[in-house]
């Protein structure tokens, strides 16, 4: 039997920002995620998150388009990108969709689906975070 690649996990991932404080209080007080490196000052902040309970695998909340390969218009690109809140997304999963729609509305986030039945089989709904990024929530069987 070939094992390659069975003992990989999703350690970090990265999402852009564009106000830290906005985003530590949407992902912290919002979606109850642990506060694990908070790097920089300002708005230069690398700012590490993850659900609790589960250690191995965090969220790097980081200023957009900081790799020195990136051009100026592929800078401006990313800022308009992130603005429409086409950039980045990331999917969640809970057992109790309605309850953590209740909640994280009742919190006043930015939501773009209420709990809806997919045509691909998924009950799902959807947020954005204060930098944009889509934020999908899928029930888990």
């Amino acid at each position: 039997m070939d094992t390659h690649g069975t003992d990989l996990t999703i350690h970090w991932t990265f999402l852009p920002h564009d106000d830290p404080e906005a985003s530590l209080g949407f992902y912290r007080d919002v979606l109850g995620f642990e506060i694990r490196k908070d790097v920089g000052s300002g708005a230069m902040r690398w700012i590490t998150v993850g659900p609790a309970g589960q250690p191995g695998t965090s969220i790097v909340l980081e200023p957009p388009a900081l790799d020195p390969g990136i051009t100026d218009d592929e800078r401006r690109t990313i800022v308009e990108m992130m603005a429409k809140g086409s950039y980045a997304r990331l999917v969640l999963a809970t057992p109790d969709l309605d309850a953590t729609f209740a909640r994280i509305e009742a919190a006043g986030a930015d939501v773009v689906q209420k709990p809806t039945e997919q045509s691909y089989g998924i009950r799902d709904c959807a947020f954005r975070d204060p930098a944009g990024n889509l934020i999908r929530i899928n029930e888990a069987a």
